[in-house]
């Protein structure tokens, strides 16, 4: 009977709290604050996801611009590379012009320096039969050559014996050089007046060799002493040189020296020559 009491009891206070907690919890809500909070809470989320949403077209819209401006400047920096090389190319070409002007009026003043009519011309192959080690020229029979028309060339500071013409078209023609071993020039010693005949080994890469030397002048001829043309044979002018004694060779079964003769010209670097007119009364050495 008191276990029913007590539990009719417990269970009126559970009630009675029960009842409280309700009240107070309506109270809390009463007067709209419920839905007026549950707005609240409906707009930060919304603002949320939006600004969410925002971020993310920011971030699309950059991103898009970025490629645009990245493929924009690539296109520039394409555009600047051919004008750089459009540039350089300018530049080249302007700089191979001011060179073969210095050249056209280097070779003016050589040509003017050559006490004989002359025909400048440039290298432009070799002969391609190798029947000789044959030089071709621009110019031919239009332009006054003629064959066994000696030639010369200027590099540098020096002048120097190139060889004579062999063959003549109308528009070009072929020396023979005096390194070929067809090519003979009657020659003489600058110092010591003894007289020879300079023959080529058929290349530019061995020395000439001047041959028919009297011995007894072994001891009166020194290495670097220069070789000219003697003119006796008037094919080459008198005077016109030809190259430095690099070696003396004695042969005791022989009554001449050999000299080794390096050619003033070297014919690797040869690129503009000049063909003598020569007239039978000529005998003025070239300077």
């Amino acid at each position: 009977m008191r276990r029913k009491f007590s539990f009719k009891v417990k269970l009126d206070i559970f009630l009675l709290i029960l009842l409280l907690i309700i009240s107070s919890v309506l109270l809390t809500f009463s007067g709209g604050r419920f839905i007026v909070d549950f707005k609240s809470v409906g707009f930060s989320v919304a603002a949320g996801t939006e600004n969410a949403v925002h971020s993310v077209s920011t971030f699309v819209t950059d991103a898009v611009s970025a490629v645009r401006e990245l493929a924009e400047l690539r296109s520039k920096y394409v555009a600047l590379s051919e004008k750089l090389k459009d540039y350089e190319l300018l530049q080249r070409s302007n700089a191979d012009i001011r060179r073969e002007n210095k050249e056209l009026k280097e070779l003016l003043g050589f040509a003017d320096m050559i006490a004989y009519k002359n025909i400048p011309a440039q290298v432009v192959g070799f002969d391609p039969d190798n029947l000789y080690s044959g030089i071709i020229i621009n110019r031919g029979t239009k332009h006054g050559v003629r064959k066994n028309m000696p030639v010369l060339a200027f590099q540098g500071s020096n002048v120097g014996l190139v060889g004579k013409i062999v063959q003549t078209g109308r528009d070009s023609s072929m020396i023979i050089p005096i390194y070929d071993y067809q090519c003979y020039v009657a020659a003489s010693i600058q110092t010591t007046k003894h007289r020879g005949l300079i023959n080529g080994q058929g290349t530019a890469e061995l020395p000439l060799i001047m041959k028919y030397v009297q011995k007894r002048a072994k001891d009166e001829i020194a290495i670097g002493d220069r070789i000219l043309a003697s003119g006796e044979n008037n094919l080459f002018p008198k005077g016109s040189p030809i190259g430095i004694v690099t070696g003396i060779k004695v042969h005791d079964y022989e009554s001449y020296l050999e000299l080794a003769v390096q050619p003033i010209i070297d014919f690797s670097r040869l690129d503009y020559v000049f063909v003598l007119i020569l007239s039978s009364s000529d005998e003025e050495a070239v300077q």
